[in-house]
């Protein structure tokens, strides 16, 4: 017998979703929300169901997101920055510390908090990824926050474990 197996639908109609764009690098992170509000769009989401909150930098989007999916007016959250190496250690910490609070806002709200940081060595790599010539890491994370949100609603709907419903 074969396991059940979940996996969440690329249906976004009925879903909320905020997205939270760093305006640091913003020639290229406005990309990155077009992208995403793409994604979502594609999928069934309306406009009305989509809010955009514009932080300074990478580095402030985990607090923002945090706030935000703790609103409960969400089903999932999408950060969008541009991290881009320089002369000095700062981009390890900028995109480290975006990273690993991003990470730390979806474990403490149970929001999927989603990850469209692009972190590049050159301005040209960045463009690469921000879909100027080709791929978009904001629609990527947007068809991931579906999927997740889809997913995370079922597992909501289907219960706990037998123990769990037996007490």
């Amino acid at each position: 017998m074969e396991p059940k197996i979940h996996s969440g639908s690329l249906k976004a109609d009925g879903l909320r979703f905020a997205i939270v764009e760093s305006r640091w690098n913003e020639l290229l992170t406005t990309k990155l929300t077009a992208g995403a509000v793409d994604a979502l769009s594609r999928l069934g989401s309306r406009n009305e169901d989509i809010e955009v909150f514009k932080v300074p930098g990478s580095f402030e989007l985990p607090l923002a997101a945090k706030r935000i999916a703790e609103t409960g007016r969400f089903d999932a959250v999408i950060c969008v920055g541009v991290v881009i190496r320089g002369e000095t250690p700062h981009f390890e910490y900028v995109a480290g510390e975006a990273a690993s609070g991003i990470t730390q806002a979806a474990l403490s709200t149970n929001v999927p908090v989603l990850f469209g940081i692009v972190t590049a060595d050159t301005v040209e790599q960045a463009m690469n990824r921000c879909g100027i010539k080709s791929g978009n890491k904001g629609f990527e994370a947007a068809m991931s926050a579906v999927e997740i949100a889809s997913l995370l609603g079922q597992i909501v709907e289907e219960g706990g474990t037998a123990a769990g419903r037996a007490g």
